[in-house]
C-alpha cells in the first residue's frame, strides 16, 4: 500500500492510498483523482519522507528527549495552550465551513457580532482580508477526537 500526500492547484492539501505507484499513475492519468475540496483534477503529489518504524531502535534514546518535553517550562506553555484552547471554544460558535460568510455577514452588521470560528481555505481568508475583514488561524483540536484535559 503507497499513502502519499497530495495537493491540488488550489493548494488543498490531502491523502491518497493507492495499491503502488503504477496505480498512482494510471488514476491520476485517467483523472480519477479529485480534490475533496474544490473537485479539481489536477491533482500532484508533494514531497514526503518515508515511514519506518524505529520503535525498537529509539528506546535508547528515549530519555534524551523525555527531559525537556517535562521541565517545567514545557509543562507550563502546554498548560497554557490547552487553556487558550479552551477558552476559544467556550466563548465562541462554530460555524464550521460557513465561516466566510458568516465573518462577512458580522462586519457588514447584518447579524450581531459574536464570537465565530470555523473552516476557511487560504483563498477565501484573503478574499476577507481584501474586505477589512480581519481573521486569524488558530488550530484547534477536534473536541470529538481530542479532549481538552
Amino acid at each position: 500500500m503507497k499513502v502519499y500526500n497530495l495537493a491540488c492547484e488550489q493548494n488543498h492539501r490531502f491523502e491518497g492510498w493507492f495499491a503502488s505507484e503504477e496505480d498512482f499513475v494510471s488514476q491520476s492519468a485517467g483523472q480519477q483523482i479529485v480534490c475533496p475540496v474544490c473537485d479539481s483534477f489536477k491533482v500532484g503529489k508533494l514531497p514526503s519522507a518515508p515511514h519506518l518504524n524505529l520503535s525498537t531502535a529509539r528506546r535508547g534514546t528515549a530519555d534524551a528527549g523525555d527531559k525537556h518535553s517535562n521541565s517545567p517550562a514545557v509543562t507550563q506553555f502546554k498548560q497554557r495552550l490547552q487553556d487558550m484552547a479552551r477558552h476559544v471554544m467556550e466563548n465562541t460558535e462554530d460555524v464550521g465551513e460557513g465561516f466566510a460568510e458568516e465573518a462577512r455577514r458580522i462586519h457588514y452588521k447584518e447579524v450581531p457580532e459574536h464570537g465565530i470560528r470555523g473552516v476557511a481555505s487560504q483563498e477565501q481568508c484573503e478574499e476577507l482580508a481584501e474586505e477589512g475583514i480581519e481573521v486569524f488561524q488558530l488550530p484547534l483540536p477536534v473536541p470529538h477526537k481530542q479532549t481538552l484535559q
